[in-house]
């Protein structure tokens, strides 16, 4: 981390604050690991305890695999990042984006946004994402999409990425990218990854020029029923799993 970027002395948060950091940074590491980062671009955001909008989000310019549990950024509801880290900048079109969605939706207490190659082939495509396999089926009914009005950097905007999200835990943002929710880390997490592969299982098959097979659309709907959503503790098992690798490959993420 360069002296320039290096966030300046923290006072050491409450447990709870702590752990929420740790689990982002985690999320930020993961999210590099697999590919699936963006430069210094994207964002991944979770909100912190309290009756006050305000949520972690990156410092802008940090790679993701530079990310620490104490470089995270607290902003509040105007974007302003506060406390030892107010003089740090965050990236406009992360706090556009991530506010609108916790400001409306307090469920959404994690919200990721990805750049990822798979994923914007997919939003490029009019057809959107197709229920060709049992990992994109999970998704069936349950993705929203917002059209395309430029980088997100409009407050104007906000309302409309809100309307167009309703109560869905995934979204994708034509010609953009894809953008996941959850009242975990764990759960975000998880929807990003699993929409990602999805993604990637689409863009393959279509690669190949052969006639996709589209299940019907009772058995999309039945397969889409049958994986739980909305509880706490969805996407935490595989998630456990991941911190423990990330305690081997990259302990730092909790510094």
């Amino acid at each position: 981390m360069s002296a320039a970027l290096a966030p300046p002395p923290a006072a050491v948060p409450d447990p709870e604050e702590w752990e929420l950091r740790c689990d982002l940074a985690a999320a930020y590491r993961l999210v590099a690991h697999f590919g699936m980062d963006d430069l210094v671009f994207t964002h991944l955001s979770m909100r912190l305890p309290g009756e006050a909008d305000r949520f972690l989000i990156n410092p802008y310019g940090l790679m993701f695999d530079e990310i620490t549990a104490s470089s995270l950024v607290v902003v509040d509801a105007n974007g302003e990042a506060v406390g030892p880290f107010e003089t740090a900048t965050v990236n406009p079109a992360g706090f556009v984006i991530h506010s609108a969605i916790h400001r409306a939706r307090h469920d959404a207490r994690c919200v990721m946004h990805t750049h990822t190659p798979a994923g914007m082939a997919v939003a490029a495509l009019e057809c959107g994402l197709l229920p060709l396999n049992q990992m994109s089926m999970e998704f069936y009914g349950y993705v929203a999409h917002h059209a395309y009005e430029g980088i997100a950097d409009d407050f104007a905007e906000r309302d409309r990425i809100v309307a167009d999200l309703g109560d869905k835990p995934a979204m994708i943002l034509t010609n953009h990218g894809l953008l996941t929710v959850g009242q975990t880390v764990a759960e975000a997490f998880y929807y990003m990854y699993y929409l990602d592969q999805a993604c990637r299982i689409q863009v393959a098959a279509m690669a190949t020029g052969a006639t996709l097979a589209i299940p019907p659309a009772e058995v999309c709907a039945h397969t889409a029923g049958q994986y739980g959503r909305g509880t706490p503790t969805k996407g935490q098992r595989p998630w456990t799993a991941l911190r423990r690798r990330l305690d081997r490959i990259a302990p730092d993420y909790a510094t």
